[in-house]
């Protein structure tokens, strides 16, 4: 195995607590005492429905156009009025999400022996921006946006491996979310699930429970590079 390939928005990244802080910071003015919690898993759960159509119902949009066209009706059924310029400035807090405690030591361990990469389905843009303010050490970055579709669609895993100029067989797909590397392990990648139970912020609301279905379990980034010898 030469490579390994990270999904971003809550394997690599808190986006909870991310999102909940910028939603508290901007629209709480607009609704005190709101449970903002419960407002980042909604609007969460809109994005992945978004993203989650197939492509015959619909030309694929960017992850920013997403986040930010669902944002409106979601504020607007709670009736919290912001305007278009301070809606703007939540939507864009997607490309600001911090990094878990774990993951910037963890990446840094595990480069010197794999190659580091991302396959997220959030916009390269955003990526970027990410990687840039919490300095996450990549090798490369590579997003579902450079062949129009979303992951689990099976294109997004063949750019990776071509790109790498790899096999599926050298290469390790890493995420919190199981129906990603379930999709990947199809195509013959390498498996690792880490558990982030506090993915949602309750620990209820996600599947933290290992499998032995995957290659590797484990509990963050650290503890992936003891089990890969990093």
């Amino acid at each position: 195995m030469k490579a390994l390939l990270f999904d971003v928005q809550g394997t690599a990244t808190d986006f909870h607590s991310t999102i909940r802080g910028a939603a508290q910071s901007i629209a709480g003015p607009y609704a005190p005492g709101h449970d903002w919690s419960a407002f980042v898993n909604e609007w969460r759960a809109a994005y992945f429905e978004a993203t989650s159509r197939r492509p015959e119902q619909g030309p694929w949009v960017s992850v920013a156009t997403v986040y930010r066209e669902t944002l409106d009706p979601l504020l607007d059924d709670k009736g919290i009025a912001m305007g278009a310029a301070e809606r703007d400035e939540l939507a864009r807090a997607w490309a600001r999400l911090e990094p878990w405690p774990d993951t910037v030591a963890g990446l840094t361990r595990l480069r010197k022996h794999y190659t580091l990469a991302t396959l997220s389905n959030a916009d390269v843009s955003a990526v970027v921006e990410i990687s840039r303010r919490a300095d996450l050490p990549w090798h490369a970055i590579f997003a579902a946006e450079m062949v129009g579709v979303f992951k689990p669609d099976p294109r997004t895993y063949h750019l990776a491996a071509r790109y790498l100029g790899l096999e599926p067989a050298e290469i390790m797909m890493v995420a919190s979310h199981k129906y990603d590397i379930r999709a990947a392990g199809r195509l013959g990648f390498h498996t690792a699930f880490v558990a982030r139970p506090l993915e949602y912020g309750d620990p209820a609301l996600g599947d933290a429970e290992f499998s032995d279905e995957f290659d590797i379990n484990a509990v963050d980034f650290l503890d992936l590079a003891d089990q890969l010898g990093s």
